[in-house]
Protein backbone atom coordinates (compact mmCIF):
# COMPACT_ATOMS: atom_id res chain seq x y z
CA UNK A 1 0.00 0.00 0.00
CA UNK A 2 2.58 2.23 0.77
CA UNK A 3 4.48 1.28 -2.66
CA UNK A 4 1.63 2.66 -4.64
CA UNK A 5 1.34 5.55 -2.13
CA UNK A 6 4.22 6.87 -3.06
CA UNK A 7 3.91 5.99 -7.08
CA UNK A 8 0.73 8.19 -7.21
CA UNK A 9 2.45 10.86 -5.32
CA UNK A 10 5.10 10.65 -7.70
CA UNK A 11 2.77 10.71 -10.95
CA UNK A 12 0.62 13.49 -9.23
CA UNK A 13 3.56 15.44 -8.79
CA UNK A 14 4.88 15.04 -11.80
CA UNK A 15 1.84 16.16 -13.73
CA UNK A 16 1.76 19.16 -11.83
CA UNK A 17 5.55 19.75 -12.93
CA UNK A 18 3.97 19.10 -16.72
CA UNK A 19 1.25 21.95 -15.96
CA UNK A 20 3.28 23.68 -14.91
CA UNK A 21 5.93 23.57 -17.17
CA UNK A 22 3.30 24.13 -19.97
CA UNK A 23 1.88 27.22 -18.10
CA UNK A 24 4.68 28.83 -18.57
CA UNK A 25 5.93 28.32 -22.03
CA UNK A 26 2.43 28.64 -23.23
CA UNK A 27 2.62 31.66 -25.70
CA UNK A 28 -0.73 34.47 -25.93
CA UNK A 29 -0.29 34.30 -29.78
CA UNK A 30 -2.55 36.97 -32.08
CA UNK A 31 -5.93 35.39 -32.87
CA UNK A 32 -6.36 34.09 -36.48
CA UNK A 33 -8.28 31.69 -38.48
CA UNK A 34 -8.44 27.74 -38.40
CA UNK A 35 -6.44 26.23 -40.16
CA UNK A 36 -6.42 23.29 -42.56
CA UNK A 37 -4.18 20.68 -41.72
CA UNK A 38 -0.76 20.16 -43.12
CA UNK A 39 -1.35 23.30 -45.23
CA UNK A 40 -2.28 25.58 -42.24
CA UNK A 41 -3.86 29.08 -44.17
CA UNK A 42 -2.11 28.86 -47.57
CA UNK A 43 -5.64 28.07 -49.02
CA UNK A 44 -6.86 31.35 -48.00
CA UNK A 45 -3.87 33.46 -49.74
CA UNK A 46 -6.08 33.73 -53.49
CA UNK A 47 -3.94 35.30 -56.44
CA UNK A 48 -3.21 38.75 -54.47
CA UNK A 49 -2.73 37.77 -50.88
CA UNK A 50 -2.57 41.23 -49.88
CA UNK A 51 -6.28 41.36 -50.16
CA UNK A 52 -6.93 38.56 -48.84
CA UNK A 53 -4.69 39.40 -45.78
CA UNK A 54 -6.10 42.90 -45.43
CA UNK A 55 -10.14 40.56 -45.43
CA UNK A 56 -8.55 38.33 -42.49
CA UNK A 57 -7.58 40.89 -40.78
CA UNK A 58 -10.70 43.11 -40.72
CA UNK A 59 -12.33 39.77 -38.86
CA UNK A 60 -9.32 38.78 -36.91
CA UNK A 61 -7.29 41.87 -35.68
CA UNK A 62 -4.18 44.40 -36.94
CA UNK A 63 -1.99 41.79 -35.68
CA UNK A 64 -3.11 38.33 -37.20
CA UNK A 65 -1.54 34.69 -36.77
CA UNK A 66 -1.60 32.66 -39.60
CA UNK A 67 0.48 29.51 -40.62
CA UNK A 68 1.74 28.56 -44.05
CA UNK A 69 2.59 25.22 -44.01
CA UNK A 70 5.04 24.21 -41.47
CA UNK A 71 6.26 28.54 -41.39
CA UNK A 72 4.26 30.30 -37.91
CA UNK A 73 3.57 33.79 -39.41
CA UNK A 74 1.76 36.72 -38.13
CA UNK A 75 0.15 39.47 -40.33
CA UNK A 76 0.77 43.54 -39.38
CA UNK A 77 -2.04 45.62 -40.96
CA UNK A 78 -2.27 49.04 -39.31
CA UNK A 79 0.00 52.21 -39.02
CA UNK A 80 0.44 51.07 -34.88
CA UNK A 81 1.10 47.10 -35.48
CA UNK A 82 3.29 48.39 -38.98
CA UNK A 83 5.30 51.15 -36.67
CA UNK A 84 5.64 48.51 -33.90
CA UNK A 85 7.30 46.26 -36.51
CA UNK A 86 9.41 49.07 -38.30
CA UNK A 87 10.00 51.27 -35.73
CA UNK A 88 9.79 50.30 -31.90
CA UNK A 89 11.11 46.34 -32.56
CA UNK A 90 13.04 46.73 -35.51
CA UNK A 91 16.40 45.70 -34.36
CA UNK A 92 14.69 42.95 -33.39
CA UNK A 93 12.24 42.01 -36.47
CA UNK A 94 14.59 43.74 -39.55
CA UNK A 95 16.06 39.95 -39.87
CA UNK A 96 14.71 37.94 -43.65
CA UNK A 97 14.09 34.23 -43.46
CA UNK A 98 15.76 31.64 -45.98
CA UNK A 99 13.81 31.99 -49.23
CA UNK A 100 14.86 29.27 -51.74
CA UNK A 101 14.13 30.90 -54.56
CA UNK A 102 14.91 34.49 -53.75
CA UNK A 103 18.71 32.99 -52.15
CA UNK A 104 19.14 31.33 -55.69
CA UNK A 105 18.29 34.56 -57.91
CA UNK A 106 20.22 36.49 -55.25
CA UNK A 107 23.64 34.30 -55.07
CA UNK A 108 22.48 32.93 -52.47
CA UNK A 109 21.56 36.05 -50.70
CA UNK A 110 24.68 38.14 -51.88
CA UNK A 111 22.09 41.00 -51.87
CA UNK A 112 20.77 43.86 -49.78
CA UNK A 113 17.15 43.22 -50.18
CA UNK A 114 16.87 39.27 -49.06
CA UNK A 115 20.15 38.93 -47.00
CA UNK A 116 19.67 38.31 -42.87
CA UNK A 117 20.21 40.74 -40.80
CA UNK A 118 24.16 40.58 -40.13
CA UNK A 119 27.30 42.60 -40.36
CA UNK A 120 27.53 41.82 -44.46
CA UNK A 121 24.37 43.43 -44.53
CA UNK A 122 25.31 46.35 -42.41
CA UNK A 123 28.62 47.11 -44.49
CA UNK A 124 26.07 46.30 -48.02
CA UNK A 125 23.89 48.34 -46.62
CA UNK A 126 26.24 51.63 -45.38
CA UNK A 127 28.12 50.75 -48.66
CA UNK A 128 25.11 51.66 -50.89
CA UNK A 129 23.72 54.79 -48.81
CA UNK A 130 27.24 56.49 -48.96
CA UNK A 131 28.66 55.32 -52.35
CA UNK A 132 25.20 54.55 -54.47
CA UNK A 133 22.40 56.49 -53.51
CA UNK A 134 23.94 59.75 -52.59
CA UNK A 135 22.37 63.18 -53.61
CA UNK A 136 25.30 63.35 -55.54
CA UNK A 137 25.73 60.09 -57.06
CA UNK A 138 21.79 60.96 -58.27
CA UNK A 139 22.99 64.24 -59.57
CA UNK A 140 25.81 62.96 -61.30
CA UNK A 141 23.19 61.09 -63.70
CA UNK A 142 21.00 63.25 -64.51
CA UNK A 143 22.35 63.92 -68.11
CA UNK A 144 21.80 59.88 -68.47
CA UNK A 145 18.31 60.55 -67.21
CA UNK A 146 17.35 63.41 -69.48
CA UNK A 147 18.73 62.08 -72.52
CA UNK A 148 16.61 58.81 -72.26
CA UNK A 149 13.92 60.85 -71.40
CA UNK A 150 14.22 62.99 -74.47
CA UNK A 151 14.66 59.92 -76.37
CA UNK A 152 11.37 58.64 -75.25
CA UNK A 153 9.98 61.78 -75.93
CA UNK A 154 10.58 61.60 -79.25
CA UNK A 155 9.39 58.32 -80.02
CA UNK A 156 5.86 59.44 -78.59
CA UNK A 157 6.03 62.57 -80.92
CA UNK A 158 5.98 59.94 -83.25
CA UNK A 159 3.00 57.39 -81.92
CA UNK A 160 1.02 61.19 -81.95
CA UNK A 161 1.88 61.78 -85.73
CA UNK A 162 0.36 58.38 -86.32
CA UNK A 163 -2.29 58.59 -83.89
CA UNK A 164 -1.23 55.23 -82.43
CA UNK A 165 -1.46 54.02 -78.96
CA UNK A 166 1.75 53.41 -76.44
CA UNK A 167 1.53 51.16 -74.24
CA UNK A 168 2.87 52.43 -71.24
CA UNK A 169 3.65 48.69 -69.07
CA UNK A 170 6.21 47.96 -71.82
CA UNK A 171 7.58 51.28 -73.23
CA UNK A 172 8.26 52.63 -69.54
CA UNK A 173 9.89 49.10 -68.75
CA UNK A 174 12.26 50.24 -71.64
CA UNK A 175 13.00 53.75 -70.48
CA UNK A 176 13.79 52.96 -66.88
CA UNK A 177 15.66 50.17 -68.22
CA UNK A 178 18.06 51.90 -70.83
CA UNK A 179 18.20 55.14 -67.99
CA UNK A 180 19.51 51.51 -65.34
CA UNK A 181 21.66 50.16 -67.63
CA UNK A 182 23.69 53.30 -68.39
CA UNK A 183 23.66 54.21 -64.70
CA UNK A 184 24.73 51.17 -63.51
CA UNK A 185 26.33 49.15 -65.96
CA UNK A 186 27.88 51.33 -68.17
CA UNK A 187 26.51 49.95 -71.29
CA UNK A 188 23.11 50.55 -73.62
CA UNK A 189 20.13 48.34 -73.44
CA UNK A 190 20.33 48.20 -77.05
CA UNK A 191 22.47 45.69 -77.96
CA UNK A 192 22.64 44.09 -75.09
CA UNK A 193 21.85 40.69 -73.57
CA UNK A 194 18.80 41.71 -72.17
CA UNK A 195 17.38 43.80 -75.36
CA UNK A 196 14.70 41.60 -76.20
CA UNK A 197 13.84 39.40 -72.94
CA UNK A 198 14.15 42.49 -70.49
CA UNK A 199 10.53 43.27 -69.94
CA UNK A 200 10.25 39.44 -69.54
CA UNK A 201 12.48 38.77 -67.53
CA UNK A 202 12.17 41.94 -64.68
CA UNK A 203 7.83 41.30 -64.61
CA UNK A 204 9.09 37.04 -63.87
CA UNK A 205 11.91 38.06 -61.49
CA UNK A 206 9.26 39.79 -59.65
CA UNK A 207 6.91 36.95 -59.79
CA UNK A 208 9.40 34.76 -58.64
CA UNK A 209 10.53 37.23 -55.57
CA UNK A 210 7.06 37.63 -54.23
CA UNK A 211 6.16 33.68 -54.65
CA UNK A 212 4.48 31.81 -52.03
CA UNK A 213 7.05 28.66 -52.34
CA UNK A 214 6.08 25.47 -51.42
CA UNK A 215 9.65 24.84 -51.18
CA UNK A 216 9.69 27.27 -48.17
CA UNK A 217 6.74 25.58 -46.51
CA UNK A 218 6.85 22.40 -47.17
CA UNK A 219 10.52 20.85 -46.47
CA UNK A 220 10.17 17.52 -47.84
CA UNK A 221 7.92 17.57 -51.00
CA UNK A 222 8.06 21.35 -51.82
CA UNK A 223 10.72 21.67 -54.45
CA UNK A 224 8.81 18.90 -56.29
CA UNK A 225 5.90 20.88 -55.93
CA UNK A 226 7.33 23.54 -57.53
CA UNK A 227 9.00 21.66 -60.47
CA UNK A 228 5.09 20.78 -60.82
CA UNK A 229 3.60 24.14 -60.83
CA UNK A 230 6.66 25.35 -62.70
CA UNK A 231 8.11 27.62 -60.50
CA UNK A 232 11.48 25.86 -60.14
CA UNK A 233 11.66 26.28 -63.72
CA UNK A 234 10.99 30.28 -64.11
CA UNK A 235 13.10 30.62 -61.60
CA UNK A 236 16.10 28.90 -63.23
CA UNK A 237 15.09 30.67 -67.18
CA UNK A 238 15.27 33.76 -64.85
CA UNK A 239 18.98 33.13 -62.91
CA UNK A 240 20.47 32.29 -66.43
CA UNK A 241 19.55 35.50 -68.57
CA UNK A 242 20.63 37.71 -65.21
CA UNK A 243 23.61 35.84 -64.82
CA UNK A 244 24.28 36.10 -68.41
CA UNK A 245 23.66 39.82 -68.41
CA UNK A 246 26.17 40.72 -65.67
CA UNK A 247 28.57 38.56 -67.30
CA UNK A 248 28.75 40.92 -70.27
CA UNK A 249 28.66 43.85 -68.40
CA UNK A 250 31.41 43.28 -66.28
CA UNK A 251 33.58 41.87 -69.02
CA UNK A 252 32.80 45.21 -70.90
CA UNK A 253 34.15 47.27 -68.20
CA UNK A 254 37.07 44.65 -67.62
CA UNK A 255 38.34 45.03 -71.13
CA UNK A 256 37.61 49.02 -71.31
CA UNK A 257 39.18 50.58 -68.58
CA UNK A 258 38.31 53.85 -69.28
CA UNK A 259 34.88 53.41 -68.66
CA UNK A 260 34.82 54.25 -64.53
CA UNK A 261 32.51 56.01 -61.85
CA UNK A 262 29.26 53.74 -62.21
CA UNK A 263 28.32 51.13 -59.68
CA UNK A 264 30.23 48.13 -61.34
CA UNK A 265 33.23 50.20 -61.38
CA UNK A 266 32.98 50.91 -57.75
CA UNK A 267 31.83 46.86 -56.89
CA UNK A 268 35.26 45.69 -59.17
CA UNK A 269 37.40 47.96 -57.21
CA UNK A 270 35.82 46.06 -54.01
CA UNK A 271 37.02 42.54 -55.60
CA UNK A 272 40.25 43.83 -56.15
CA UNK A 273 40.42 45.50 -52.49
CA UNK A 274 41.33 48.74 -54.02
CA UNK A 275 38.03 50.55 -52.20
CA UNK A 276 36.58 48.32 -48.91
CA UNK A 277 33.72 47.39 -46.96
CA UNK A 278 34.40 46.35 -43.74
CA UNK A 279 36.00 43.12 -43.16
CA UNK A 280 34.33 41.38 -46.20
CA UNK A 281 36.32 40.99 -49.55
CA UNK A 282 33.67 41.09 -52.56
CA UNK A 283 33.10 37.96 -54.54
CA UNK A 284 32.11 37.98 -58.22
CA UNK A 285 28.88 36.58 -56.43
CA UNK A 286 28.49 39.25 -53.84
CA UNK A 287 29.00 42.07 -57.13
CA UNK A 288 26.22 40.45 -58.90
CA UNK A 289 24.01 39.79 -55.62
CA UNK A 290 24.18 44.11 -54.93
CA UNK A 291 23.86 44.48 -59.05
CA UNK A 292 20.80 42.30 -58.50
CA UNK A 293 18.40 44.63 -56.56
CA UNK A 294 19.96 47.92 -58.93
CA UNK A 295 19.16 46.23 -61.87
CA UNK A 296 15.37 44.61 -60.68
CA UNK A 297 14.14 47.23 -58.56
CA UNK A 298 15.86 50.00 -60.25
CA UNK A 299 13.99 49.01 -63.92
CA UNK A 300 10.67 47.70 -62.52
CA UNK A 301 9.80 50.41 -59.78
CA UNK A 302 10.03 53.44 -61.67
CA UNK A 303 8.13 51.96 -64.77
CA UNK A 304 5.42 51.17 -62.78
CA UNK A 305 5.15 54.04 -60.58
CA UNK A 306 4.42 56.53 -63.83
CA UNK A 307 2.53 53.73 -65.12
CA UNK A 308 0.30 53.40 -62.67
CA UNK A 309 -0.16 57.35 -61.88
CA UNK A 310 -0.69 57.64 -65.71
CA UNK A 311 -3.63 55.22 -65.16
CA UNK A 312 -5.20 57.11 -62.05
CA UNK A 313 -5.26 60.48 -64.24
CA UNK A 314 -6.44 58.93 -67.21
CA UNK A 315 -8.63 57.35 -65.06
CA UNK A 316 -10.35 60.45 -63.21
CA UNK A 317 -10.62 63.20 -65.75
CA UNK A 318 -10.99 65.80 -63.60
CA UNK A 319 -7.38 65.34 -61.69
CA UNK A 320 -6.12 65.01 -65.13
CA UNK A 321 -7.30 68.70 -66.16
CA UNK A 322 -6.51 69.93 -62.74
CA UNK A 323 -2.44 68.61 -62.92
CA UNK A 324 -1.86 69.54 -66.51
CA UNK A 325 -2.94 73.06 -65.70
CA UNK A 326 -0.37 73.58 -62.88
CA UNK A 327 2.47 71.53 -65.02
CA UNK A 328 1.81 74.01 -67.83
CA UNK A 329 1.07 77.34 -65.99
CA UNK A 330 4.41 76.54 -64.45
CA UNK A 331 6.89 75.06 -67.55
CA UNK A 332 5.46 77.71 -69.50
CA UNK A 333 7.29 77.23 -72.83
CA UNK A 334 10.36 75.67 -71.68
CA UNK A 335 12.37 73.95 -74.36
CA UNK A 336 14.38 72.12 -71.53
CA UNK A 337 12.54 70.31 -68.96
CA UNK A 338 14.64 69.82 -65.56
CA UNK A 339 13.92 67.10 -62.76
CA UNK A 340 14.12 70.51 -59.85
CA UNK A 341 10.99 71.78 -61.71
CA UNK A 342 8.86 69.21 -59.71
CA UNK A 343 9.71 71.30 -56.77
CA UNK A 344 7.32 74.25 -58.15
CA UNK A 345 4.50 71.25 -59.08
CA UNK A 346 2.54 71.02 -55.66
CA UNK A 347 -0.15 69.20 -57.04
CA UNK A 348 1.38 66.87 -58.77
CA UNK A 349 3.48 65.94 -55.89
CA UNK A 350 -0.20 65.26 -54.53
CA UNK A 351 -0.97 63.62 -57.43
CA UNK A 352 2.33 61.20 -56.51
CA UNK A 353 1.55 60.38 -53.04
CA UNK A 354 -2.06 59.58 -53.66
CA UNK A 355 -0.87 56.88 -56.33
CA UNK A 356 1.50 55.38 -54.39
CA UNK A 357 -1.26 55.44 -51.75
CA UNK A 358 -3.65 53.35 -53.33
CA UNK A 359 -1.54 51.31 -55.34
CA UNK A 360 1.62 50.88 -53.33
CA UNK A 361 4.15 48.83 -55.61
CA UNK A 362 4.75 46.71 -52.80
CA UNK A 363 1.77 46.21 -51.21
CA UNK A 364 3.10 43.34 -49.26
CA UNK A 365 6.88 43.87 -47.91
CA UNK A 366 9.43 41.43 -48.10
CA UNK A 367 8.55 38.90 -45.10
CA UNK A 368 10.87 39.16 -41.62
CA UNK A 369 11.89 37.11 -39.04
CA UNK A 370 12.03 37.42 -35.75
CA UNK A 371 15.50 37.27 -34.18
CA UNK A 372 14.27 36.82 -30.79
CA UNK A 373 11.46 36.38 -28.88
CA UNK A 374 9.15 39.80 -28.67
CA UNK A 375 5.83 41.01 -27.36
CA UNK A 376 4.06 43.61 -29.77
CA UNK A 377 0.45 44.80 -29.30
CA UNK A 378 0.54 42.60 -25.99
CA UNK A 379 0.97 39.52 -28.08
CA UNK A 380 4.11 36.72 -28.14
CA UNK A 381 5.57 36.71 -31.29
CA UNK A 382 8.05 33.78 -30.64
CA UNK A 383 11.95 33.70 -32.39
CA UNK A 384 11.90 32.46 -35.81
CA UNK A 385 8.38 33.80 -36.69
CA UNK A 386 7.91 34.98 -39.87
CA UNK A 387 6.30 38.84 -40.39
CA UNK A 388 4.26 40.17 -43.13
CA UNK A 389 4.01 43.89 -43.14
CA UNK A 390 1.12 44.52 -45.46
CA UNK A 391 1.11 47.92 -46.71
CA UNK A 392 -1.80 47.65 -48.75
CA UNK A 393 -4.39 47.03 -45.61
CA UNK A 394 -2.94 50.14 -43.98
CA UNK A 395 -3.54 52.05 -47.26
CA UNK A 396 -7.18 50.83 -47.82
CA UNK A 397 -7.77 51.44 -43.92
CA UNK A 398 -10.98 53.53 -43.77
CA UNK A 399 -9.98 54.55 -40.27
CA UNK A 400 -6.84 56.08 -41.32
CA UNK A 401 -8.21 57.45 -44.84
CA UNK A 402 -11.16 58.70 -45.89
CA UNK A 403 -13.19 57.03 -48.90
CA UNK A 404 -9.66 54.96 -49.63
CA UNK A 405 -10.81 53.11 -52.79
CA UNK A 406 -11.50 56.91 -54.21
CA UNK A 407 -8.25 58.70 -56.06
CA UNK A 408 -8.26 62.06 -54.07
CA UNK A 409 -4.98 64.15 -54.46
CA UNK A 410 -6.13 66.91 -52.26
CA UNK A 411 -6.53 64.66 -49.39
CA UNK A 412 -3.14 65.61 -48.98
CA UNK A 413 -3.52 68.87 -49.05
CA UNK A 414 -2.32 70.60 -45.55
CA UNK A 415 -1.54 67.54 -44.39
CA UNK A 416 2.45 66.61 -43.65
CA UNK A 417 1.91 63.11 -44.14
CA UNK A 418 4.46 61.84 -46.41
CA UNK A 419 6.07 58.86 -48.15
CA UNK A 420 9.52 58.55 -46.77
CA UNK A 421 9.15 56.15 -43.92
CA UNK A 422 8.84 58.46 -40.93
CA UNK A 423 4.52 58.72 -41.40
CA UNK A 424 3.17 55.01 -40.79
CA UNK A 425 0.04 56.09 -42.49
CA UNK A 426 1.46 56.09 -46.01
CA UNK A 427 4.57 53.72 -46.94
CA UNK A 428 5.07 52.75 -49.95
CA UNK A 429 9.11 52.38 -49.54
CA UNK A 430 8.79 51.11 -46.16
CA UNK A 431 10.31 52.36 -43.07
CA UNK A 432 13.49 51.66 -40.77
CA UNK A 433 16.28 49.46 -41.38
CA UNK A 434 15.34 47.88 -44.10
CA UNK A 435 13.71 50.77 -45.99
CA UNK A 436 14.40 51.32 -49.70
CA UNK A 437 17.65 52.81 -50.33
CA UNK A 438 17.03 53.76 -53.72
CA UNK A 439 13.96 56.27 -53.59
CA UNK A 440 16.06 59.14 -54.31
CA UNK A 441 17.51 57.52 -57.70
CA UNK A 442 14.18 56.41 -58.80
CA UNK A 443 11.96 59.41 -57.89
CA UNK A 444 13.99 61.63 -59.94
CA UNK A 445 13.26 59.13 -63.30
CA UNK A 446 9.33 59.58 -62.18
CA UNK A 447 9.26 63.28 -61.85
CA UNK A 448 10.95 64.28 -64.76
CA UNK A 449 9.25 61.40 -66.86
CA UNK A 450 6.23 62.92 -65.64
CA UNK A 451 6.64 66.47 -66.27
CA UNK A 452 7.12 65.64 -70.21
CA UNK A 453 4.42 63.52 -70.28
CA UNK A 454 1.64 66.16 -69.01
CA UNK A 455 3.37 68.92 -70.35
CA UNK A 456 4.23 68.09 -73.82
CA UNK A 457 0.64 66.20 -75.28
CA UNK A 458 -3.14 65.85 -74.16
CA UNK A 459 -3.82 61.84 -74.02
CA UNK A 460 -6.63 60.01 -74.83
CA UNK A 461 -7.93 56.27 -74.66
CA UNK A 462 -8.31 54.37 -77.45
CA UNK A 463 -11.73 54.25 -79.61
CA UNK A 464 -14.61 53.17 -77.52
CA UNK A 465 -13.20 53.28 -73.74
CA UNK A 466 -14.73 56.00 -71.10
CA UNK A 467 -12.41 56.38 -68.14
CA UNK A 468 -14.69 54.20 -66.09
CA UNK A 469 -13.77 51.49 -68.14
CA UNK A 470 -9.59 51.76 -67.16
CA UNK A 471 -9.03 48.86 -65.60
CA UNK A 472 -7.39 49.55 -61.82
CA UNK A 473 -6.41 45.96 -60.98
CA UNK A 474 -2.83 44.76 -59.72
CA UNK A 475 -0.65 41.86 -61.04
CA UNK A 476 0.74 40.32 -58.10
CA UNK A 477 4.35 39.90 -57.30
CA UNK A 478 7.02 41.74 -55.34
CA UNK A 479 6.29 44.41 -56.84
CA UNK A 480 2.36 44.68 -58.47
CA UNK A 481 2.17 45.74 -61.78
CA UNK A 482 -1.10 46.84 -63.84
CA UNK A 483 -2.38 43.36 -64.75
CA UNK A 484 -4.19 44.77 -68.17
CA UNK A 485 -1.81 46.96 -69.94
CA UNK A 486 -2.08 51.01 -70.00
CA UNK A 487 -2.87 51.88 -73.83
CA UNK A 488 -3.12 55.52 -74.47
CA UNK A 489 -3.37 57.70 -77.56
CA UNK A 490 -0.90 60.74 -77.26
CA UNK A 491 -1.86 64.30 -78.93
CA UNK A 492 0.94 66.47 -79.50
CA UNK A 493 -0.41 70.11 -77.28
CA UNK A 494 0.71 73.74 -79.04
CA UNK A 495 3.62 73.80 -76.65
CA UNK A 496 5.53 71.24 -78.79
Amino acid sequence: MSLWYIIITLVVFAFILIAKNTKKTKKNLPPGPPRLPIIGNLHQLGSQPHRSMFKLSQKYGPLMSLKFGSVSTVVASTPETVMDVLKTFDIDCCSRPYMTYPARITYNLNDLVFSPYNKYWREVRKMTVVELYTAKRVQAFRHVREEEVSSFVDFIEQSASLESSVNFNQKLLKLSGSVICRVAFGINLKGSKLEKTYEQVIVEAFQVLGSFAAADYFPVIGKIIDRITGLHGKCEKVFEAIDSFFDQAIKHHLEDESIKDDIIDLLLKMERGEVGLGEYHLTRNHTKGILLNILTAGIDTSAQTVTWVMTHLIANPRVMKKVQAEVREVIQNKDHIIEDDIEQLEYLKLVIKEAFRITPLVPLLVPREASKDVKIAGYDIPKKTWIHVNIWAVHMNPSVWKDPEAFIPERFMDNEIDYRGVNFELLPFGSGRRMCPGMGMGLALVHLTLINLLYRFDWKLPEGMKAEDVDLEESYGLVCPKKVPLELIPVLTQWT
